[in-house]
C-alpha cells in the first residue's frame, strides 16, 4: 500500500501518528475516566482528524518542504470528508452532535478559511484516489470520501454555539482533548503523568518534620477534597500544604499573582517535599521558566521538561493567572486547556492582591471550571467581602468556614501617622534594627532611599525598575537580610514588590497607606511568624491632609479614604481578628456597591459574559488580560556594555544555545511603564527576524535602578 505521510521531520506516517494519538486516548481514558466527554467520540475524531493529510497537495508540500502549496486546502477540512455521519445517526447521535464532530475535526487546528463551498467540494473529489490506496489495520479504513459538504451538520464559517450551550460544551471537550491528545503525539510525550506522589511524598514531609498532626486549616482542607472551598487564613498557617492537601493525587494547577512567589512555591514542592524526579511531577509556568529551568540543567533534559509543561502533561503545575485564566476571552485555540480544567483541581492563592479586572477574570473563570466539572480553592490571607457577593451572584457553590483560621498571636503593635512619611521616625528608630520601608511609588522608594544615604544610614533598595538580573539579586539580598538572626543592620526601602512574594521576617515597618488590603500585606513583612513585645513595630503614613503617593493612580481612591477612615481608630495592639474586621468594613459589597471599583468589576464581568466565542484571537486576549501598560527594554549604557552578547546571539545557529543567549539578553531587560516609555529617547537594535531590543536612553545604576534623564514623575505602583 501506499505510504501517506503526516510529517516530514522526523518522517512520519499518517498511521504512525494515529497509533500515537490512540496510545495517548487510551492512557487519557485511563487516569481520568470521569472526564464528561463521549469517549467513543473521542476516539473517532482521533482517528480521523488527519485522513485529509493523504490529500495530493499536502503529500506534495512535504515531499518539497514548502509551508503550503498554492491552492491548498487546511487538511482538517479535508477530514471532514471521512465522517461517517449515516452511521452516526444511525446510532442515535443528534444533528447537532454531528455538527460538533464536523467542526471538532475541521478546525482542530485553527478557524480561519479563505475558500469556498465548492474548493472544498472539489479537493473531496480528489480524495477519492489516494483514500482507495490507505488501509489502517485498527480501523474500518478505507472509507470512501463524501463528494460532497452534507449542510445538514455543517456550514463554513457558522456555528459558534451562541445559543446552544451544550453543544459548546461538547465541542469545547472534543476539540480541547483532540488538541492535547495531538500536540501530545507530535512531541512524543505522554499526554498524562499519573500524580501517584503528593499524598505519599506529603506523609514524609510531616513525618521528616516532626509533626504529629495536620493543623485545623489543613485538617479542614483535606476533609474537603472534593469540594470546591473558599478559606481565609493568616500568614504563616501553612496555607501552601493545605492546598496540596486538598488537591491530593488530583491533577492541579496552583495560581499565584507573582513570578518570584510563585518561583518560591516551586523550589518549596521540589526541594522540601517532593522524593523523587521533579521534572514529571511538577512544572512551572509563566514567562521566564527557560530561564528558571537552566539553574537545574544538570537535573534534566529542559527542553523536553519545557515541552511537558507547557503541553499541560504535568501532575502540578505552578502558574500565574494569565497562563490559564485567559480562558476567559474563548479566543480560537482555547479549548485545550478549558478542557484540561475540567478534570483539574485549581488553588488560587493570595486573591487579595488582584485588581477588580483580575477578579473579573477570576471569578468567570471559575464559572467555567465549575460548569465543565472542574473544582477549585481559594486560599488567601484576606478577602474582600465583594468578591464572595459576585461569586454567589454567578452561582458559584463553594464551602466556606464559619470563621477565618487566625491564631491569638501578638505580631503588630501599630503607630498611625496622620502626615506623609518622611525619614525622620526611621533615623529615630532604626539603630541596630533590620527596617522595612514600603512606598506606594518608585518615585517616592527613591526619594527615601536618597535621603536615608545622606544621613549615613545603610540603606538599599528595591523595586520593579531594576534589568532582570539585578532584580535577581535584590530578591537574593532582601531575603537573606530579612531573615531572623540576620546581622544586617539598616534600612531596605521598597515598593509592593515585597508585598507577598517574599518569606522575609523584619523587625520594625514603616510604610505609606495604600489601602488596607496592601497594609495588611506589608504587615506580613514584619514579625512574620512571632510574637511581638509591648513596643510599636509598624509605622502608618496615611498622608495627612493630602493623599498619599500613587492615590487615584495605582490606588484606588475612594478604598483609599474608607482605608484612611478605617485605621485612624489604631493604636497599638492589633490582632489579626480586627484585621478581618477592618477588611470586611471596608470591601463589603455594601460600602463599595457605589464606587469606581465595584463599577469596574460589574462591567468586566458583564463584558465577559457578553462577548461572542471567537470574537478575538490569542494575542489579544494575552493583551487584554495582562492589561499591559509596560515596555520591555535595555537601558542604553547596558546595551553598550553588551556588545559581545549581543553579536553571539546574532551569530548563533544552534536553536537552543540562542535560547540561551536570548535569556541572558532578557537578563538586561526591564519593564517600565509606557508613559516614561513614551517620554524618553529610544531607538529598535533588530537582533533577527522575531526578535529585537528597545534601547532606552536613560539613567542606570544597580542601586538605584532606571531613572529618566528627563527628571520627572515616576510613579509606577510595583
Amino acid at each position: 500500500m501506499k505510504k501517506f505521510y503526516a510529517k516530514s521531520n522526523p518522517k512520519e506516517t499518517i498511521q504512525e501518528h494515529t497509533d500515537k494519538l490512540i496510545e495517548n486516548f487510551i492512557l487519557l481514558k485511563h487516569l481520568y475516566s470521569n472526564i464528561r466527554v463521549d469517549w467513543e467520540l473521542l476516539y473517532e475524531i482521533c482517528v480521523l482528524h488527519d485522513l485529509g493529510k493523504m490529500g495530493n497537495k499536502f503529500q506534495e508540500k512535504l515531499k518539497s518542504k514548502q509551508k503550503m502549496v498554492k491552492g491548498e486546502i487546511p487538511h482538517g477540512w479535508l477530514s471532514i470528508a471521512f465522517i461517517d455521519y449515516k452511521r452516526l445517526k444511525k446510532e442515535g447521535y443528534s444533528v447537532e452532535e454531528i455538527g460538533v464532530i464536523f467542526q471538532a475535526i475541521a478546525y482542530h487546528h485553527d478557524r480561519n478559511y479563505s475558500f469556498e463551498i465548492e474548493e472544498l467540494e472539489a479537493e473531496f473529489l480528489e480524495l477519492e484516489e489516494p483514500a482507495s490506496q490507505f488501509y489502517y489495520d485498527k480501523w474500518k479504513l478505507p472509507i470512501p470520501p463524501a463528494k460532497k459538504l452534507n449542510l445538514r451538520y455543517f456550514s463554513i464559517g457558522e456555528h459558534t454555539f451562541e445559543n446552544d450551550y451544550e453543544n459548546f460544551k461538547k465541542y469545547v471537550l472534543l476539540k480541547g482533548l483532540l488538541n492535547r491528545i495531538d500536540y501530545a503525539a507530535s512531541a512524543s510525550i505522554p499526554v498524562e503523568w499519573e500524580n501517584q506522589f503528593l499524598e505519599r511524598d506529603l506523609a514524609v514531609w510531616k513525618k521528616n518534620k516532626g509533626i504529629s498532626e495536620w493543623n485545623a486549616l489543613q485538617q479542614f482542607m483535606n476533609a474537603h477534597q472534593n469540594e470546591n472551598v473558599v478559606v481565609i487564613a493568616q500568614t504563616g498557617m501553612g496555607k501552601t500544604e493545605a492546598g496540596l492537601l486538598w488537591l491530593g493525587d488530583a491533577k492541579g494547577f496552583f495560581t499565584l499573582p507573582l513570578k518570584t512567589a510563585i518561583n518560591s512555591i516551586y523550589e518549596r514542592v521540589k526541594d522540601d517535599i517532593l522524593t523523587e524526579k521533579v521534572d514529571t511531577q511538577v512544572g512551572l509556568l509563566h514567562s521566564d521558566i527557560f530561564s528558571r529551568y537552566l539553574l537545574d540543567e544538570k537535573e534534566y533534559d529542559i527542553a523536553e521538561y519545557i515541552t511537558r509543561t507547557k503541553q499541560l502533561s504535568l501532575p502540578l503545575t505552578i502558574c500565574t493567572l494569565d497562563q490559564i485564566f485567559d480562558i476567559v476571552y474563548r479566543y480560537p485555540g482555547f479549548e485545550h486547556k478549558l478542557a484540561t480544567l475540567s478534570y483539574s483541581k485549581v488553588i488560587l492563592d493570595e486573591v487579595q492582591m488582584y485588581s477588580p479586572d483580575l477578579l473579573a477574570y477570576v471569578i468567570v473563570g471559575l464559572k467555567y471550571i465549575q460548569t465543565f466539572g472542574g473544582k477549585f480553592a481559594i486560599l488567601t490571607a484576606t478577602l474582600p467581602g465583594i468578591v464572595t457577593h459576585y461569586m454567589k451572584e454567578e452561582k458559584l457553590e463553594f464551602t466556606m468556614p464559619e470563621k477565618p483560621f487566625i491564631t491569638d498571636i501578638f505580631r503588630h503593635s501599630v503607630c498611625v501617622k496622620h502626615r506623609e512619611l518622611d525619614i525622620q521616625d526611621i533615623l529615630e528608630h532604626a539603630n541596630r534594627k533590620r527596617v522595612l520601608v514600603i512606598c506606594n511609588t518608585v518615585n517616592k522608594a527613591k526619594e527615601i532611599f536618597s535621603a536615608l544615604q545622606t544621613a549615613g544610614v545603610n540603606t538599599k533598595l528595591f523595586h520593579s525598575q531594576f534589568i532582570r538580573a539585578d532584580r535577581r539579586q535584590k530578591e537574593q539580598e532582601i531575603f537573606q537580610d530579612g531573615q531572623v538572626g540576620s546581622e544586617f543592620e539598616g534600612v531596605w526601602v521598597a515598593t509592593q514588590v515585597v508585598e507577598a512574594s517574599l518569606d522575609i521576617d523584619f523587625d520594625l515597618l514603616f510604610t505609606e497607606l495604600s489601602d488596607i488590603n496592601g497594609l495588611f500585606q506589608r504587615m506580613g513583612r514584619c514579625y512574620r511568624k512571632r510574637e511581638n513585645p509591648a513596643e510599636n513595630n509598624i509605622f502608618v503614613y496615611d498622608g495627612g491632609e493630602k493623599k498619599c503617593n500613587g492615590v487615584g493612580f495605582v490606588v484606588d481612591k475612594e478604598i483609599f479614604q474608607f482605608s484612611k477612615e478605617a485605621i485612624a481608630v489604631l493604636g497599638g495592639k492589633l490582632l489579626e481578628s480586627k484585621k478581618m474586621e477592618l477588611i470586611d468594613e471596608v470591601y463589603s459589597y455594601e460600602r463599595l456597591e457605589g464606587t469606581e471599583y465595584n463599577k469596574l468589576l460589574q462591567n468586566n464581568i458583564d463584558h465577559l459574559k457578553d462577548m461572542g466565542a471567537y470574537e478575538i484571537d490569542k494575542n489579544e486576549a494575552k493583551k487584554r488580560f495582562r492589561n499591559i501598560l509596560s515596555v520591555s527594554v535595555i537601558p542604553k549604557s547596558i546595551f553598550e556594555e553588551n556588545h559581545r552578547l549581543i553579536t553571539l546571539y546574532k551569530n548563533e545557529t544552534n536553536k537552543f544555545e540562542k535560547q540561551k543567549l536570548w535569556e541572558k539578553l532578557k537578563d538586561l531587560q526591564v519593564d517600565v511603564s509606557a508613559h516614561l516609555f513614551e517620554k524618553s529617547e529610544s531607538k529598535i537594535e533588530p537582533l533577527s527576524k522575531y526578535k529585537k531590543l528597545q534601547i532606552l536612553d536613560c539613567f542606570y545604576d544597580n542601586k538605584t535602578g532606571v531613572t529618566r534623564k528627563e527628571r520627572g514623575k515616576e510613579n509606577k505602583f510595583f
